[in-house]
């Protein structure tokens, strides 16, 4: 493991999908949430590292929980992703979502993200939500 859990950090159990590859995490960071899952051998891909699909799952998951609680807690569905992977991340690796409102019109929320491990981004992205 590479990162050491921190008491701050809460594990939340969730129905569905995300509560399928969690247990997810979630601590505050000022105004902010972060999101995270350790990985484990389950989550890797054929070559031993952890799989593209879990973090584009990851972060599409934290974007989407930002931009409801950007919006009033209305549901926002993800329309667009864009995921660019940036390094390997590795079972043991805590892997960290954080993800920002770039802009709000009356029906979509325009997000940017990122996944970091040990503060390195591991991959960076761009979402369109359409709020509900």
């Amino acid at each position: 493991m590479t990162q050491t859990m921190h008491e701050d950090w809460k594990p939340r159990t969730l129905d569905g999908f995300v509560g399928l590859i969690g247990p997810l995490l979630t601590r505050r960071e000022g105004d902010a949430w972060a999101y995270a899952i350790r990985t484990e051998a389950k989550h890797t891909n054929p070559a031993g590292i952890v799989h593209g699909g879990l973090l584009t799952a990851l972060l599409d998951h934290a974007l989407s929980v930002i931009a409801w609680e950007a919006n009033e807690r209305r549901a926002c569905i993800t329309v667009a992703l864009d995921v660019h992977f940036l390094a390997a991340a590795r079972p043991g690796d805590l892997v960290v979502a954080r993800g920002r409102v770039v802009r709000t019109s009356a029906s979509l929320v325009f997000m940017q993200g990122s996944l970091t491990v040990d503060d390195k981004e591991v991959a960076t992205g761009k979402a369109i939500m359409k709020i509900r």
